[in-house]
């Protein structure tokens, strides 16, 4: 059977996809980062993905690594506190895996997802279970890569990512923060959901919307 391949255009969606959830979701991601955070997660987030919409429209990318350069360095010029810096890293480090191709398959999809995650932990220096979004990213990036491993197609691996994710997301609400504002708080911090592991999630689950849909 022929591996079905992403294109530019299935990219393009995915960063749609993700600016409608976060245009969507922005007053529950305030919400959750106002108990931890200085309130305004939701509202870079949204400003962020709006601008890369514009940004994308305007240049118009002519393959997938420059796509996601593209959003890489919106969200770094656009996007304040922890999460530009974090989430350009992210896209900056994906952009890496795919230059001047106009079409991936699974594998590289998982790969992009893997460095995108190990630029935050270099950026960030979080690890499992400070209450941070990789606390979402990790898990979702261990279950993709077994799904390849074990042969599955892109909608499954992508699609057991984002449960996975979910999962981590719901796991930092019993954790105590050991980075960032949140961390400020000691133990206060305990019994609310992290709003960064939140649009992680929210970042595999568009991924499993677009990318894994054929």
């Amino acid at each position: 059977m022929t591996e079905a391949m992403i294109t530019k255009d299935k990219v393009l969606q995915w960063i749609s996809a993700l600016q409608s959830a976060y245009s969507e979701n922005k007053a529950y991601l305030t919400q959750l980062d106002s108990a931890i955070g200085d309130a305004d997660h939701g509202i870079n987030m949204d400003r962020g993905f709006t601008t890369v919409k514009v940004d994308l429209e305007k240049t118009l990318p002519q393959d997938i690594g420059a796509i996601l350069k593209t959003v890489a360095m919106t969200l770094i010029r656009t996007v304040g506190g922890a999460s530009g810096p974090l989430y350009g890293t992210f896209f900056l480090r994906a952009s890496t895996i795919c230059p001047s191709k106009t079409e991936i398959g699974a594998a590289e999809v998982v790969q992009i997802f893997e460095a995108g995650l190990e630029g935050i932990i270099q950026r960030g220096k979080a690890r499992l279970e400070d209450k941070t979004m990789v606390d979402a990213l990790t898990p979702a990036v261990n279950a993709m890569k077994q799904a390849l491993q074990q042969g599955n197609d892109l909608g499954t691996i992508l699609q057991k990512g984002a449960d996975a994710a979910e999962q981590g997301m719901k796991a930092t609400i019993p954790l105590q923060a050991r980075k960032g504002r949140a961390s400020y708080l000691g133990e206060r911090s305990i019994g609310h959901q992290d709003p960064g592991a939140t649009s992680a999630y929210f970042l595999v689950k568009t991924a499993a919307d677009t990318l894994g849909k054929f």
